[in-house]
């Protein structure tokens, strides 16, 4: 049977169809424990939902450390084979509301291979080594310095060095100026590295300050986009009995400013 998704991109899908996740209303239940506090949200997405199979069961939990970090828990079970790829997608600025773009940031993604998207940033199913290519993170340097020779800015899955379902260092950026670290540990096989190329000053924040180009950077730990048509790719596919299990940790620090 063919399952055709809302097309919300152009020809393409994205972040869910027309009305995904991030516009939907959840429930909402506080939690709170020692050392920590958060929230537990829970969604039942209908069978057809975007075009989707099945009745999709998920639950996506917020906690709050006193060491500084955002622990993101996802679970979702199905009643119907379905593809299935959640993420977190916020934008980060660690200079700060109303400082300027990101391009100075340093960072560093714990990948060696990365996947070449075509001229619609769909994943060819190629899967690259980074070395000798702008795309090469390993090494960290700032986001704008070799961003001139990606076409367009970057907004690329990265394959992450890590063994299946394992908790790793997925990438860390640091502000130089203000000292500022942000590390992500994933359980998830890709990060998407987003540099902010569609800011175009039409999103107002906080304070009334504008986002331009480059004023955010989204790094989305996430399984591969395109999987469900490239086989090479880790399987997406969500079947009834099973149960998926994913963690994302945003951890936050300080260097000593030089």
């Amino acid at each position: 049977k063919t399952y055709e998704l809302a097309a919300n991109d152009g020809q393409n899908h994205l972040h869910g169809g027309l009305k995904g996740f991030d516009k939907v209303v959840w429930k909402a239940k506080p939690l709170e424990g020692k050392g920590w506090a958060g929230i537990e949200f829970t969604y039942l997405s209908p069978d057809g939902e975007e075009g989707y199979p099945g009745n999709l069961a998920v639950k996506v939990t917020y906690l709050l450390t006193d060491e500084n970090e955002l622990k993101i828990n996802y679970e979702a079970e199905t009643d119907k084979p379905t593809p299935l790829n959640l993420t977190h997608h916020s934008y980060f600025n660690l200079k700060g509301q109303g400082k300027g773009d990101i391009l100075d940031h340093v960072l560093m993604i714990n990948a060696d291979y990365f996947t070449p998207v075509n001229d619609q940033l769909i994943p060819t199913g190629e899967i690259k080594a980074v070395k000798g290519t702008p795309w090469d993170f390993t090494t960290p340097h700032p986001i704008g310095q070799y961003i001139a020779n990606v076409p367009g800015g970057y907004d690329h899955n990265y394959v992450l060095n890590k063994k299946e379902d394992e908790l790793t260092l997925a990438a860390r950026v640091i502000e130089p100026e203000s000292g500022r670290i942000m590390e992500i540990l994933t359980t998830e096989p890709g990060i998407q590295f987003y540099s902010g190329n569609f800011l175009d000053g039409t999103i107002t924040g906080k304070g009334g300050k504008v986002y331009h180009k480059h004023y955010g950077f989204c790094l989305e730990p996430q399984h591969f986009p395109n999987s469900p048509n490239q086989p090479n790719f880790p399987s997406t596919i969500l079947n009834p009995g099973e149960k998926f299990e994913s963690q994302t940790i945003f951890k936050f620090s300080v260097e000593s400013v030089r």
